[in-house]
């Protein structure tokens, strides 16, 4: 083919290439301002109150981490709502997002805004904030630990199962599906609740800026109503998201009408991340392995796949109804 047959091609080739250059110079740019202005882009009317919402049980706490440290550097943005609605759920992305909350805090007005559950770890959560309000049927508190096993022994005696276990540690074993607790292992356990309780009692205390003594006394692991917890000074204020966003744009000093933003956790692309030099998304697991990981947690730790120490509501449920 001679060269005038493969310089329209290469035109076209090279067109193409350029345009999705540009386009993705332009993406870039986007995804960047976007990160700035939370999606603004300088045309809002003034500083806004943005909303956070922490919802469901508490898995995991990067992209709430991620957008806690995004809203503190955020100009337009002059104070934070934490909408909770959550039952809790792992003791150590609880503590992490607790002490994200405690760093935008000293930056920027954050008030706790109680949906229909609040409790365990999604009420330590809260009190990291400067200032809790609850609706008077919000269900709160839960202050506790549980860590639930699951004892099949029984069970493969009786379908003529006999497993194996090699160990090296004599505490190796400990909460195994196979073999019963013996006292030494309960009072291991017992030992390790008691401490992560403890730091939660601690951190709630200093949060509420109340006697540690105090707070322990309502951290017998019950829950509370919104107006319970008002009277034993859990929660500051009775009310709901709306008079949340208020305190939150007074405590900012923003007169009138608050602008409200809502804005959902979520990280930014892999490829901007990795642009602006933060870490990679972990490899995808795959979707075999990853379920026969969770089934080999879940036996053992009472059918949860997540497994490990739980600041949890213990039942199941979404707030009084009527």
């Amino acid at each position: 083919m001679s060269a005038q047959a493969r310089t329209p091609v290469g035109r076209a080739v090279r067109l193409l290439g350029g345009f999705l250059g540009l386009f993705f110079l332009s993406s870039l740019a986007v995804a960047l301002l976007h990160g700035r202005t939370g999606g603004r882009f300088g045309l809002g009317s003034g500083p806004v109150v943005a909303v956070v919402p922490v919802e469901g049980e508490i898995v995991r706490s990067d992209d709430f981490v991620e957008t806690m440290r995004d809203l503190r550097d955020e100009e337009g943005v002059a104070a934070v709502v934490l909408r909770v609605d959550s039952p809790g759920g792992g003791v150590a992305p609880s503590q992490e997002m607790y002490a994200a909350v405690r760093d935008l805090a000293a930056k920027k007005p954050v008030v706790a805004s109680l949906g229909s559950v609040a409790a365990s770890g999604g009420y330590y959560v809260a009190s990291a904030t400067d200032e809790i309000v609850a609706s008077p049927g919000s269900l709160t508190g839960s202050i506790g630990v549980i860590l639930s096993l699951t004892n099949v022994s029984g069970l493969l005696e009786k379908i003529g199962v006999q497993p194996d276990v090699l160990k090296a540690g004599s505490r190796k074993d400990m909460g195994s599906p196979f073999r019963a607790l013996s006292p030494e292992d309960r009072k291991v356990f017992q030992e390790m609740l008691d401490q992560v309780h403890g730091q939660f009692i601690e951190a709630v205390a200093a949060g509420r800026k109340m006697d540690v003594a105090a707070m322990r006394k309502l951290a017998d692991g019950r829950v509370y109503t919104g107006q319970q917890a008002k009277e034993l000074g859990l929660v500051d204020r009775l009310g709901g998201l709306q008079e949340a966003v208020r305190a939150a744009a007074a405590r900012a000093g923003v007169e009138g009408e608050p602008e409200m933003e809502m804005r959902r956790p979520s990280r930014r692309p892999w490829w901007l991340r990795a642009v602006v030099g933060q870490e990679a998304e972990a490899p995808v697991e795959p979707p075999l392995a990853a379920l026969l990981g969770r089934l080999a947690q879940g036996v053992g730790r009472g059918g949860d796949a997540r497994g490990g120490l739980l600041w949890r509501a213990p039942l199941a449920t979404d707030g009084l109804r009527w």
